[in-house]
């Protein structure tokens, strides 16, 4: 059983064991490439701890996947994260956010960090007070979504939701640019900007990797949010500040992936450029 589930030996470490486990890895896991849009800021952010990537690209999209197979493939993969010694978790998912990260808290000790969206921050950037949230059928249509959109822009404006539900999978593809983006980006935005939307939110980690062309499209009057900066920051609050040693090397990174390991490597030469030659690891799932 893995250190860090609850009722496991953890609470009975001494400090030095203790502080073995803190020096170990930050797990980072989505349902495919876009959860390394935040690896990669929590790379830049911390980069004396190891990351260990796995993408769940076998499982994917989540968006069409029932809450309780969301939470069951999620309690998986923090638990082959943690017995290969992950001391945090990064659930770099909306979708599952959504879904699991109540249960995952239960169920392990260590500190899990979700994804929300960027709401109240574009809401502040706001001329219309009209903020648009872009993401997966799912992840529109979850109750705790819904509600934690309209929560965080109580008074101060309005929340309108778009669901996506190509977009993730064309992203996965690497149809980063080009018409059929232009074109899906279009049929997906417009409706919110016709009805007053002047900042658009990223409601799925996938679509950082894309912004880049909605930007283009729109220009500087439309807003375009994500949050993979803000996620790597609430990583950086919820570590022990005595884990790492500042002058310490740079630290490694690990991958593993549910689906063929060589398109993964395809994905990550497109997408983590600053590690191509890295290995990676098929889930043993």
């Amino acid at each position: 059983m893995a250190l860090c589930h609850k009722g496991s030996t953890l609470g009975r470490l001494s400090n030095p064991e203790r502080a073995i486990l803190f020096l170990s890895s930050i797990g980072i896991f989505d349902s495919g490439v876009g959860g390394l849009a935040i690896a990669q800021q929590v790379r830049q952010l911390l980069p004396q701890y190891d990351i260990h990537y796995v993408a769940d690209s076998g499982f994917m999209p989540y968006g069409d996947k029932s809450p309780e197979q969301v939470i069951s493939r999620c309690s998986r993969i923090t638990s082959y994260l943690c017995e290969h010694g992950a001391s945090a978790i990064v659930l770099a998912c909306n979708t599952a956010t959504m879904a699991a990260i109540d249960t995952l808290r239960a169920q392990f000790t260590l500190p899990i960090v979700g994804v929300e969206p960027g709401v109240k921050p574009a809401l502040s950037l706001s001329k219309t007070k009209v903020v648009g949230v872009l993401a997966t059928p799912n992840t529109v249509a979850s109750p705790r979504f819904i509600q934690l959109c309209q929560r965080q822009g109580e008074a101060s404006g309005r929340i309108i939701f778009q669901p996506c539900p190509e977009l993730a999978g064309t992203i996965e593809q690497l149809q980063l640019s080009g018409k059929k983006v232009e074109q899906l980006l279009h049929s997906y935005a417009q409706p919110l900007i016709d009805q007053g939307a002047d900042v658009l939110v990223m409601g799925c980690t996938h679509y950082a990797f894309i912004a880049p062309v909605l930007r283009k499209l729109y220009g500087p009057h439309i807003g375009v949010l994500t949050t993979e900066q803000a996620v790597a920051l609430q990583l950086q609050r919820c570590l022990p500040s005595q884990a790492i040693n500042p002058a310490s090397k740079v630290g490694e990174t690990r991958f593993a992936t549910s689906a063929c390991p060589d398109y993964f490597h395809h994905q990550l030469r497109c997408l983590w450029p600053q590690n191509v030659s890295t290995e990676v690891v098929s889930l043993p799932f």
